[in-house]
């Protein structure tokens, strides 16, 4: 006959096994299998802070940038740069500073400008926008987006350093696991640089969403913190000035550098 001791001892004994199952083993205790423990931390929203590289800066969003802006992502001839975003295209230019002003000022989305040298260089300039958006501190995930680029800045190592600095930020100093980049199935510029950055293609969501009347199909991607480091290693590889050559143009792409990192793992 079992006494209240033997059974508070296999109760007990019981109790340490399902919970080292829980903790180690990954599953509960009717043993459905369940997703890893999450890191220790919390991940903060997003703050205006410049973030500053070698090549650009990117700073917070001001109406004091609408006009430089204006140049180079307003009017008619930049009207393309707006197809596949939610507002624009930008004709008037009093109408384009009352929009940074409203964007300079939302708190769901913390809009940067992006300069086409480092801040301290008198010549940098605004050149183009970007975004975190999508902000989730609870659940850790972010999203890069809102991304809009003068010519200035197309295929520069200013563009991709300011994607690194986005990158890194969210996943370094803000603590959070997860940071994703959307686009419209048929923007293929976008598409191919989120694959170009690192990002990881996860499937289509179907009729998402209407924009400017049109249905929206929406690719998703995502960085994660444990895909992190192979990809900054990357970024950092391909930004080195051992990776160009005396006229600018880079000896090794971003995606090669990426791959051959991923080979020496396995």
């Amino acid at each position: 006959m079992v006494d209240n001791k033997q059974q508070l001892l296999l109760y007990n004994q019981r109790t340490h096994s399902y919970l080292t199952k829980i903790i180690l083993g990954g599953i509960t205790m009717s043993e459905q299998p369940v997703g890893p423990l999450t890191p220790k931390g919390k991940a903060l929203p997003p703050s205006r802070v410049s973030l500053d590289g070698k090549y650009t800066s990117l700073v917070p969003l001001d109406v004091s940038h609408a006009d430089a802006l204006f140049e180079h992502l307003g009017g008619e001839e930049h009207g393309h740069l707006w197809t596949y975003m939610f507002g624009g295209p930008y004709l008037d230019q009093d109408d384009w500073r009352e929009t940074q002003k409203v964007w300079s000022k939302r708190e769901d989305t913390i809009f940067f400008t992006v300069l086409s040298g480092p801040r301290e260089d008198p010549q940098s300039e605004p050149v183009g926008q970007m975004s975190y958006l999508n902000i989730v501190p609870d659940q850790r995930r972010i999203e890069i987006g809102s991304v809009i680029l003068g010519g200035k800045l197309k295929q520069t190592r200013a563009a991709t350093e300011a994607f690194y600095l986005l990158i890194k930020h969210a996943f370094e100093e803000l603590g959070y696991l997860r940071v994703e980049w959307k686009a419209n199935h048929l923007n293929k510029p976008s598409l191919s640089a989120a694959e170009r950055l690192g990002f990881v293609f996860e499937g289509i969501f179907r009729k998402h969403m209407v924009l400017k009347g049109r249905r929206r199909d929406t690719a998703w991607f995502s960085i994660t913190d444990d895909e992190w480091p192979l990809v900054k290693k990357a970024f950092e590889e391909w930004l080195s000035e051992d990776n160009f050559d005396e006229n600018g143009k880079q000896i090794k792409a971003l995606k090669s550098i990426r791959q051959a990192l991923q080979e020496e793992q396995k």
